[in-house]
């Protein structure tokens, strides 16, 4: 399934055709925050990091019509003072802006790596389109989920819709072997009460889940006896019988007084239930900048998509929060963003990190070449090229 529509470029002329910018600036670490038109510098970036990148988050645009402003005193998405400095202007609309954001992600598949994943933060108007583009990039195999994101308490606007309080995700992988750590989510004491009800000898809370599972087998292993007993008709053995007597004799299978063997499971042995795709991070009351994302949010798709030492990008970078993210879970990054307004806040929190962690974030600062100032570049002798 694709989309068609008037100027789509193809792919070849995407990857081809798309100038190769130069970046300038003192390279001094393996970080790299980048100001300048991020097109140019993904195409630049293909040069060292093609099949490098384990993780992309990016929160685009969303192809809102709106003018996002940023002041001394607040940081508006609604409200605004002539004295606000513009952030960024998000003013493409249609095709247009389908075919913005495809042109970025089209180049960004490169940088993957065979285990890389990709996370797109959109809202409900615009992201169903922008789904059916990732399934012509990234393939409709390589979908994983369309997270639900809760970003905010509930509405009462006026209008004839329901409250909007969330916007989506959607989570694609380059191939089908991914990084995938399992994220878990701790259980609470309620779920505790309620998920093991029951109590050993010591005290300790447990449950029981079935040995067996839907589906004969014919000639398998699991078909065969376990403890003198077969699995009962229609169904078989999980596991080998050898297995299950493993785990008889260390005492972890339950008989009930009918001799049915269930498994048994303690809840200090579980570290957590598995996370769902309906998640809760809030946007902040108080932002950095407009439309900043919950850092929280951003640590869950990091632990979960990347391990330590992972490359992680986004090129919608804003005011930082997945470098931020990367750089606490100790991941290395790459943050791409054209706005004056960004590169100053994320400057500033980058900077801040080492008053708050024992390791310093050392990162390398370059701008493309139409955003730098030649003269500098010409009398500061220390300044070099990326190449």
């Amino acid at each position: 399934m694709e989309l068609h529509y008037s100027g789509k470029k193809s792919v070849k002329e995407i990857l081809n055709n798309t100038p190769v910018c130069n970046l300038y600036g003192e390279i001094s670490a393996e970080n790299l925050l980048i100001k300048g038109d991020n097109i140019l510098v993904l195409q630049k970036l293909r040069e060292k990091y093609t099949n490098k990148i384990d993780l992309i988050y990016i929160d685009p645009p969303f192809s809102t019509n709106t003018t996002f402003t940023i002041g001394d005193e607040r940081v508006s998405t609604i409200s605004m003072s002539n004295n606000d400095d513009v952030a960024y202007v998000d003013n493409l609309k249609g095709f247009d802006y389908i075919e913005f954001i495809r042109e970025r992600l089209v180049i960004a598949r490169e940088l993957l790596s065979d285990v890389g994943s990709i996370y797109l933060h959109i809202d409900y108007k615009i992201g169903h389109y922008i789904k059916i583009i990732m399934d012509e990039i990234f393939g409709i195999d390589n979908f994983r989920n369309d997270i639900t994101r809760i970003k905010c308490n509930p509405k009462n606007f006026h209008r004839k819709a329901y409250g909007n309080i969330k916007d989506m995700i959607l989570f694609y992988s380059k191939t089908k072997n991914v990084i995938w750590n399992d994220p878990k989510i701790p259980f609470s004491n309620d779920d505790k009460n309620r998920l093991f009800k029951k109590l050993d000898k010591n005290g300790r809370a447990y449950t029981t889940i079935p040995l067996h599972a839907p589906g004969e087998t014919k000639n398998g292993v699991t078909a065969t006896e376990f403890n003198g007993i077969k699995p009962p008709k229609g169904r078989h053995w999980r596991c080998d019988p050898k297995e299950l007597e493993e785990l008889n004799n260390a005492g972890l299978i339950e008989w009930s007084s009918n001799g049915n063997p269930r498994k048994i499971i303690y809840a200090d042995e579980k570290n957590g239930k598995k996370m769902q795709d309906i998640w809760e991070f809030k946007d902040y009351q108080y932002p950095n900048y407009p439309t900043e994302k919950n850092k929280d949010l951003l640590k869950s798709i990091i632990l979960a998509s990347s391990n330590k030492g992972s490359v992680v990008l986004d090129f919608f970078c804003g005011s930082g929060t997945t470098l931020i993210a990367a750089q606490e879970l100790n991941r290395n990054w790459i943050g791409i963003d054209q706005s004056e307004q960004a590169v100053k806040i994320t400057k500033k929190r980058l900077n801040n990190i080492e008053k708050t962690f024992f390791s310093e974030c050392d990162y390398s600062y370059l701008e493309t070449e139409n955003v730098y100032n030649m003269d500098i570049i010409n009398k500061n002798r220390k300044v070099r090229r990326f190449v």
